[in-house]
């Protein structure tokens, strides 16, 4: 099983977003269905203390049932449970090359890519959209994230044939 975990921050924006919607197209995909395991998601600074609501509000519009989606309690790469899921991983995906150097260990660094490389092959930062507290304008960076993982779903789906 080719497991993937995602990173952010704090985990209550984009890494959670990342992990449920990359969950679901997995689970759509008759390749990868029974070829990746998607973890739940973690920290690479202080965690937040919760799923932000905007996040919320992007997975419910995308058909995500709301208190499960309230449920995530963000993690953290230095608390037991997360160790396991970093060290189990088969990639770690972020958001930014600067979550990249805030991971110390360094085989967990080598597992390493951001979300737009492993979509694309090439780097572009994919912006916090916790600095947009506009409703739309926080689902706008949604979507873009939303495009990414569909890309990275078919990248998956050709290596993992």
């Amino acid at each position: 099983m080719y497991k993937v975990l995602f990173v952010c921050s704090q985990n209550m924006c984009r890494s959670p977003y990342c992990e449920m919607m990359f969950r679901r197209l997995v689970e759509e995909s008759p390749v990868l269905r029974d070829k990746v395991e998607v973890t739940r998601s973690s920290a690479v600074m202080t965690p937040g203390t919760s799923i932000d609501p905007l996040t919320v509000e992007a997975l419910v519009r995308e058909g995500f049932d709301k208190t499960q989606v309230e449920q995530h309690r963000p993690g953290f790469m230095y608390r037991k449970a997360d160790i396991k899921l970093f060290n189990e991983a088969d990639i770690v995906i972020g958001m930014t090359k600067s979550h990249k150097y805030m991971i110390f260990v360094p085989s967990w660094r080598r597992k390493f890519k951001t979300l737009s490389e492993a979509a694309t092959g090439s780097y572009k930062a994919v912006p916090d959209p916790w600095l947009q507290r506009d409703t739309e304008k926080y689902i706008g960076e949604m979507n873009k994230i939303k495009a990414y993982l569909e890309q990275y779903i078919k990248v998956l789906e050709e290596e993992l044939k």
